[in-house]
């Protein structure tokens, strides 16, 4: 019998020791990832000190590392029970400043796609902007069925899927996923003239930048062997996009950090999780805390469209991502 996680999910929906399964799997590796490893890693101050890499990624995202912390997991319920672990010192609040769907706003950006910039101007969701013009959803119950199908859609277009990898994705034939990037493209034109041109661009210069000159080389994207050279393709229209995000999310970094010193706050910056920042803040400056960071990193460049940030703040990890 096959017992790889996938084919476990599907016949959990069936089967009892099916979702036991599942289940137990889940639960034994939290214990052995979060539960049992980081209460070794606490050092005298009673914190985790992890490292983050800039150099790692070839995209210029920051990494972590011994421990990663920027993936305790999120995507479960049990999963986030970890998160409650992390908490700030007796009279402080923690604060979570997250980017609202950067790299598409990025890609509204990039592509001029009017269609995109118009949605992000006005406010819209662009999930549900995707559900009704390439899904045709017209009813609120087809929007909501949709809209999900619409999100997976949207960020994996940003990541040059391919037919086949957009069908395991949302779990349709690789025709029909076919169909579904062609409509995507009738849509949003200008995603489509990106997606055409920037690996020619590539294949000129050899190298792929983010907006903020950030190079990504790739040797690989005239090799004769076609599948090497897909792949080379796929990175250089994905690496403008993610290397902006990355480049802004740092700069955001650096302005949040001077601006917080300025004012004279104690509120300090713990982590980053790509486009989430993580402080600490004494109960009695939250609130103006939170109105600095968030203009701050909302006004951090200047896009076609604007940057919203959603910030929350609480006493553990897992309230503030709830």
């Amino acid at each position: 019998m096959a017992t790889s996680k996938d084919i476990l999910n599907e016949l959990a929906n069936e089967y009892e020791i099916a979702k036991l399964i599942v289940e137990y799997r889940e639960l034994e590796k939290l214990k052995a990832t979060y539960a049992d490893a980081l209460p070794d890693l606490i050092e005298d101050d009673g914190r985790i000190h992890g490292n983050l890499n800039q150099t790692v990624t070839a995209t210029g995202r920051l990494s972590s590392s011994d421990p990663n912390l920027q993936n305790i997991p999120i995507r479960t319920e049990l999963g986030r029970q970890i998160r409650k672990a992390f908490v700030p010192e007796r009279g402080n609040k923690l604060i979570s400043a997250d980017y609202s769907q950067l790299e598409l706003r990025i890609l509204a950006h990039m592509t001029q796609d009017e269609v995109m910039l118009e949605a992000f101007r006005n406010g819209e969701d662009i999930h549900a902007k995707t559900a009704r013009l390439v899904f045709g959803a017209k009813t609120d119950d087809e929007l909501r069925e949709k809209r999900r199908l619409a999100k997976i859609v949207n960020f994996s277009i940003a990541y040059a899927v391919e037919p086949y990898g957009l069908s395991q994705r949302v779990g349709i034939s690789k025709t029909e996923a076919k169909k579904l990037i062609e409509d995507y493209y009738e849509t949003y034109k200008g995603v489509r003239k990106y997606m055409e041109e920037i690996p020619e661009i590539a294949r000129q210069n050899g190298y792929v930048s983010s907006l903020f000159g950030r190079r990504r080389y790739l040797p690989a994207i005239n090799d004769k062997n076609a599948t090497v050279r897909a792949r080379a393709e796929r990175e250089a229209i994905n690496m403008p996009i993610q290397g902006t995000a990355s480049d802004i999310v740092k700069i955001a970094m650096i302005k949040t950090d001077a601006a917080l010193k300025k004012a004279g706050l104690s509120t300090k910056m713990i982590m980053q999780i790509h486009d989430e920042l993580l402080f600490e803040s004494a109960e009695a400056e939250v609130e103006e805390a939170m109105r600095l960071i968030k203009a701050e990193m909302e006004s951090a460049v200047e896009l076609a469209i604007p940057l919203i940030v959603e910030i929350h703040a609480g006493n553990n990890w897992m309230e503030i991502k709830d």
